[in-house]
């Protein structure tokens, strides 16, 4: 049994616009065999857009039910069904949420009749609710509203029955399940991407892009497990507008294999800024948005303060993620070097008072100049020594794309060069122009030098090998 629904909504965002009507049309595979709309009260106002597009006004759904108070006839309506509509993610994702409101988890095997009619009528110029139905003459009334965009999806769908019956009887389909059950399989992804594309994908580590029909790459991605990740993409329900353009907009997948997870990182950092996808936009500039700046105080004592990494005039001696990340990174110094809470800007109090740890005795006195300040700035100073590389120079030997192959990352007087690819008998070089020769140069930036701190710090098996 499939229930074909359609709502309309506030909006184009589940998390935060209403539902203001629903229609469901059970249907046994052959025919419509029951049906069920209303408007819904959406106890919020609707905007004046979405009130000319749909037709639903305020005045219109001000005594209609909430949802909470069709909640359950739709859950019964629905129970045991396959959930059917035209871009199966919108409509999915806005009942889920607003059942999710409701602390109750509402979730349904689904199918996309996009989908399933772009794999039984091939070849038409748009598979477009409006355009499919003009093109195969299925009547379409009141467009953009439920009842009327649901009952043609119904008519639609038991036409793909009708296809899909005749392709069997006449030898063209063996099995009369098989387009029904591929495109549920499929419907949660890109309606305009075919699964081909997906089933090739490869298990293992690379970056991937994702296409749109003109050619334009929309997004650069990495995983250590290409496949899975991509998986993951598509799994996420449709949270926004942007999100369902997005995702509509893919037309192809490609990737790149790089063996090693670190490489991976490096690429697609450097992918990013190369070609800007447009959907990598928090990604184009650095995402190391709190920096760490070395100053020195009246007395003469060296010490760390931390805020926006691009501030005008300054450059900080380490970038991180957040504000967050840098206080746990310089609580770890302040432990690690013995150094002073409120030199570090993690303990505000009045100017002439000491620090917590002065107190309890962590702290040799330096906030209030009971230390020497030369011994003080020594293990300042081998402090920041720690925030770069732990070596100056040296070579990271990791796996390859295939059996017998590595790749290298070169990193040579604290500077990133590159990385490249040698055969596993190749890589017996033992000086640093050896090793430069066998890899491609890449730029270095902050990114990069804190990814690979930060792969360095991880549980990694490659080969670091000192020069």
């Amino acid at each position: 049994m499939y229930a074909i629904i359609d709502i309309e909504t506030t909006g184009g965002q589940p998390t935060q616009d209403r539902i203001t009507e629903i229609a469901v049309f059970r249907h046994d595979g052959e025919r419509i065999v029951d049906s069920y709309t209303t408007l819904v009260n959406p106890e919020c106002v609707i905007p004046s857009h979405i009130q000319r597009l749909t037709g639903i006004t305020s005045e219109m759904v001000r005594d209609a039910p909430t949802f909470p108070e069709v909640a359950r006839k739709i859950v019964e309506f629905t129970d045991g069904c396959v959930f059917v509509a035209h871009n199966v993610r919108f409509d999915y994702s806005f009942v889920k949420a607003a059942f999710a409101e409701l602390g109750y988890t509402y979730s349904r095997r689904t199918l996309c009749t996009v989908r399933l009619s772009r794999a039984l009528l091939p070849g038409l110029p748009s598979y477009s609710l409006g355009k499919l139905c003009h093109s195969i003459e299925i009547p379409l009334e009141n467009r953009h509203r439920a009842f009327g965009d649901a009952e043609a999806t119904a008519h639609l769908f038991t036409r793909l029955m009708e296809v899909n019956r005749t392709a069997v009887e006449t030898g063209v389909a063996d099995r009369p399940d098989a387009p029904v059950k591929a495109a549920m399989k499929q419907s949660l992804l890109p309606p305009n991407l075919p699964p081909d594309r997906v089933a090739a994908l490869p298990d293992a580590a690379g970056v991937y892009y994702f296409w749109d029909a003109t050619g334009r790459l929309l997004y650069v991605g990495k995983s250590i497990n290409i496949r899975k990740r991509i998986a993951q993409h598509f799994a996420v329900e449709f949270k926004s507008r942007k999100s369902n353009e997005f995702k509509n907009s893919i037309t192809d997948i490609t990737w790149e294999l790089t063996g090693s997870e670190l490489v991976a990182l490096l690429y697609e950092s450097h992918l990013i800024k190369l070609h800007k996808p447009q959907y990598n936009r928090a990604q184009r500039r650095s995402v190391f948005a709190t920096g760490i700046f070395l100053d020195e105080n009246a007395a003469g004592y060296l010490t760390f303060r931390f805020g926006k990494a691009d501030t005008p005039g300054k450059q900080p001696v380490i970038a991180l993620t957040n504000a967050f990340k840098a206080k746990g990174f310089l609580f770890h110094k302040v432990g690690r070097f013995q150094l002073c809470q409120k030199l570090c800007d993690l303990y505000r109090t009045a100017p002439n008072a000491s620090c917590f740890d002065y107190q309890v005795r962590r702290c040799a006195g330096a906030c209030v100049g009971q230390e020497p300040k030369e011994e003080y700035n020594k293990r300042v100073l081998e402090a920041v020594a720690s925030f770069t590389f732990e070596h100056e120079s040296f070579v990271i030997v990791g796996q390859g794309r295939r059996d017998g192959e590595k790749t290298i990352v070169v990193v040579e007087h604290g500077r990133y060069r590159g990385f490249g690819y040698a055969d596993e008998e190749v890589v017996t070089a033992t000086s640093m122009a050896d090793f430069k020769n066998l890899i491609q140069p890449y730029v270095a930036n902050k990114d990069t030098d804190q990814i690979i701190r930060q792969y360095l710090r991880a549980g990694h098996r490659d080969r670091v090998i000192v020069l």
